[in-house]
């Protein structure tokens, strides 16, 4: 009953916050850069500010782990971790693919995620043990077995033009080892399709908390696997993952183990 009340905010909070981006979507964005390439703008703020008005109301005792602020630090076991555009650069370009995520955790355990595309009005939602849903219906990972008949899904860091550990050497081996690599800007976004069959694996490096929280629990509870890059367990304070449908991930490890010799 605890993890549904959890749920049903989240989906609220995701839904509410998507509003806001719905309703700016193509508008005129003042723009600010963190980097080169990284930036942010009024409408992250306006979503977080949102979210977080709409988490201290509720539960003024907890956490809350987001990408445009502080973290704001709380006794309670309890913490939010939320993204409130994830999909910054292509909002800021009109390209239609962005979200918010939501998701909370009670000592590093997630509880309850959501993943909301204003723009297609889809909600991916998940709670500890009580599956995964689009819209709520269920969802499941894909059924495909092959790499070769993979549809691939990945991103780059902001400072791909700086690092040398930059992704450009795993993406030549998969474009080359899978049958197609889509690269769409948001990790949450990867996540949720991944978890409802559109894409059958998904590997990033240089992540954060906020980009992965609520898709990695729609994942699993989607029945996907998710670890790191070279398998050992995955968690959202990591920063590289490599998650699929179980059934291409030895296959995918052998891509990266191939790429690194």
């Amino acid at each position: 009953m605890e993890s549904r009340k959890w749920l049903d905010f989240a989906e609220d909070v995701a839904r509410g916050a998507g509003k806001i981006l719905r309703e700016n979507y193509g508008k005129r964005q003042s723009i600010h850069y963190k980097g080169e390439i990284n930036l942010v703008t009024e409408v992250d703020r306006q979503s977080e500010a949102y979210i977080f008005g709409r988490i201290l109301s509720a539960f003024p005792d907890h956490g809350i782990l987001s990408e445009e602020s502080s973290e704001l630090t709380s006794p309670s076991s309890y913490r939010w971790v939320i993204d409130p555009l994830d999909g910054t650069t292509n909002y800021a370009h009109n390209y239609p693919c962005f979200c918010v995520s939501v998701a909370l955790e009670r000592n590093g355990e997630l509880l309850a995620g959501a993943v909301f595309d204003p723009l297609l009005s889809e909600l991916f939602t998940a709670s500890a043990g009580g599956g995964a849903f689009l819209n709520g219906e269920r969802i499941r990972v894909s059924a495909t077995e092959i790499l070769r008949r993979s549809l691939l899904s990945t991103g780059f860091a902001y400072d791909v033009k700086q690092s040398s550990d930059n992704n450009l050497d795993l993406f030549r081996e998969f474009v080359l080892a899978g049958q197609a690599i889509r690269r769409d800007g948001s990790a949450a976004l990867d996540l949720c399709y991944l978890a409802c069959g559109r894409f059958d694996g998904f590997w990033e490096l240089k992540l954060s908390p906020w980009d992965t929280a609520a898709g990695l629990l729609i994942l699993r509870e989607a029945e996907g696997v998710a670890t790191r890059l070279d398998g050992s367990p995955y968690d959202i304070h990591q920063p590289d993952i490599l998650a699929s449908n179980g059934r291409i991930h030895e296959q995918m490890m052998e891509v990266i183990r191939r790429a690194n010799t």
